[in-house]
C-alpha cells in the first residue's frame, strides 16, 4: 500500500525528488512486509485439540459420569467424574480421543439489576 502511494506521489514530485520518493517507498515497502511476517508467525490460531481446552459447554444428558454436551453447537461425548446434570455449564479440561474430559464450571454471577428498568412500557 505504501509503494502504490509513493508511486502515485513520484508523479507530482520534480525530476531529482521522485526518484527519491519512490526508493523510500520501495524501502518502506520492504520494511512493511518484513513486519507483517514476523507478525504473523509470531500470533498462530489455535485450532484442534487445545483450542478446546478451557472451553466452556452445556450438559445435555446428564454427566455421570458419561454423557454428552453441546460445545459451540457440536455435541460431543464427556466424561465428567464429579457429575453434571442436563444444563449444567462445564469446563473442558482436556481430550481423550474423541472424548472430552469436563468438570462442572462455576456459574455466571447474576447480573445486578438494581437501578435499571426492566419492566415493559405501561406495566409499573
Amino acid at each position: 500500500m505504501v509503494l502504490l502511494l509513493t508511486i502515485v506521489l513520484a508523479f507530482f514530485v520534480p525530476w531529482p525528488w521522485n526518484l527519491l520518493v519512490l526508493l523510500g517507498g520501495v524501502l518502506l515497502e520492504i520494511g512493511e512486509v518484513i513486519w507483517g511476517l514476523r507478525l504473523a508467525r509470531r500470533w498462530r490460531p489455535k485450532t484442534g485439540r487445545e483450542a478446546m481446552i478451557g472451553m466452556r459447554a452445556e450438559v445435555v444428558s446428564p454427566c455421570r459420569p458419561h454423557g454428552t454436551v453441546r460445545v459451540h453447537g457440536e455435541l460431543w461425548e464427556a466424561t465428567c467424574t464429579a457429575g453434571a446434570d442436563v444444563g449444567d455449564p462445564v469446563t473442558i479440561t482436556r481430550l481423550e480421543g474423541l472424548n472430552l474430559i469436563v468438570v462442572p464450571a462455576e456459574r455466571e454471577p447474576f447480573e445486578a439489576t438494581a437501578g435499571r428498568n426492566d419492566h415493559p412500557i405501561g406495566t409499573m
